[in-house]
C-alpha cells in the first residue's frame, strides 16, 4: 500500500476536489449537448377535410390546434365559412342538377373569393330518409364543387352531412329553409 506524506496530502485532496468539479460541471453540459441533438422536434400543422387545424410533432404526438368540443364531442374549428347558399336557388326540389342562375352565382362567388382552396359542405332538412338525404348532399356537394373546378378554383374536400348537422330546427318551413344548404369553405 502507498503511502503519501503528510505534506502531499493537502495537495491530493485539492487536486482530487478540483478534478471532481470539474467532473461536475462538465457532465451536465456534455449530457445536455447530447440530449438537445437528439430532441429536436419538428412540428407539422395541418387542416382536415372539415377545415379544423391539427398540430403533430415528428415523435407521432397530435392534437386539434383549439381543444375546445361541442356538446356532442366534435372540435371546435375556426372555420372560415365564406359562403353559405341556401340549395333551394341552386338546385330544383329533389334534384342535384344546378339551375343556369346557379351555376353563375357559383361561378362568381369562386372567381371574386381570395382563397387558396375551398371545403364544400352539403346539406338537407330532414323530410326524406338519413340515406336518401346523405346521397342527396353528396350529389349536391359534388355539384358544386364541380363548378369550381371547371373556372380552375382548388377544392381541398367535398363534404356531405344530410340532415345530421341542421342550422335550424326541421320543425318549421323556415328552418327547413335554412337546412337546405351548401356551405363553401376558404382556405387561407
Amino acid at each position: 500500500m502507498t503511502t503519501i506524506s503528510k505534506a502531499l496530502k493537502p495537495m491530493a485532496a485539492a487536486l482530487g476536489a478540483a478534478a471532481l468539479a470539474l467532473a461536475a460541471a462538465a457532465g451536465p453540459a456534455a449530457a445536455q449537448s447530447q440530449t438537445s441533438r437528439t430532441e429536436i422536434y419538428i412540428p407539422t400543422i395541418w387542416i382536415d377535410p372539415d377545415g379544423c387545424e391539427h398540430w403533430v410533432m415528428d415523435d407521432g404526438a397530435e392534437g386539434y390546434m383549439d381543444a375546445r368540443k361541442t356538446r356532442d364531442g366534435r372540435p371546435v374549428c375556426h372555420r372560415n365559412v365564406c359562403g353559405v347558399i341556401p340549395t333551394d336557388t341552386l338546385f330544383s326540389t329533389d334534384s342535384a342538377n344546378l339551375t343556369a342562375s346557379g351555376r353563375e352565382t357559383l361561378s362568381n362567388f369562386f372567381r371574386s373569393a381570395q382563397a387558396r382552396s375551398f371545403i364544400i359542405t352539403g346539406h338537407t332538412d330532414s323530410r326524406a330518409s338519413d340515406e336518401y338525404n346523405m346521397r342527396l348532399s353528396e350529389r349536391r356537394a359534388e355539384a358544386v364543387a364541380g363548378v369550381a373546378k371547371s373556372i380552375g378554383a382548388p377544392v381541398l374536400a367535398v363534404n356531405w352531412y344530410g340532415e345530421r348537422m341542421p342550422r335550424a330546427t326541421n320543425a318549421t318551413a323556415a328552418g327547413m329553409a335554412q337546412n337546405r344548404r351548401v356551405e363553401i369553405i376558404c382556405v387561407k
